[in-house]
């Protein structure tokens, strides 16, 4: 009896990668970055991205980074997914992270990366009515985050308060 092997892709700060069940993408490093992932639950294909800023208009003259960008990396994703053989019309979103590591003596809007590439993430989202069917987002620990696209849940390890699964 052969039995199947899972691998586990680890994903890094401003990275895009693809994967088909059995095997699992993972990032960790989460704090005012976002995981976003989109998956095909029927064809079992998910692609992750770690968001670290909300809008390629931040990025300097040259080469953009799709993966670092809200904005870029769900289009990326969705490129690279039906690339894979997913199909774009039926993608599903679930997302993690966007916290507020450091604490400000007043609210400085530059100073919020985490809620607004939380923001941002959402809107590129809306704007391609992708279904966003969970996320954990906010507060102000880091996490570590994996998905399953065999069964369709995200692990979310939240540094000091353990682990859910959305």
């Amino acid at each position: 009896m052969k039995t199947e092997s899972i691998s586990i892709l680890k994903v890094g700060i401003a990275e895009i990668k693809i994967v088909k069940s059995p095997d699992r993408l993972r990032t960790s490093g989460l704090g005012s970055c976002v995981g976003i992932v989109l998956f095909d639950n029927v064809k079992k294909i998910a692609g992750l991205a770690h968001v670290m800023l909300p809008f390629s208009s931040l990025a300097k003259k040259g080469a953009v980074s799709k993966g670092k960008y809200a904005d870029t990396a769900v289009e990326e994703l969705i490129k690279q997914l039906q690339h894979a053989g997913a199909d774009a019309s039926i993608l599903k979103a679930k997302m993690a992270g966007g916290a507020q590591m450091f604490a400000m003596q007043k609210e400085n809007e530059l100073m919020r990366i985490g809620p607004r590439n939380s923001e941002a993430v959402k809107g590129a989202l809306a704007l391609r009515r992708i279904p966003l069917l969970a996320e954990d987002i906010g507060g102000s620990s880091g996490r570590t985050i994996e998905f399953d696209p065999l069964t369709g849940f995200l692990s979310v390890k939240t540094v000091n308060q353990g682990v859910k699964y959305i």
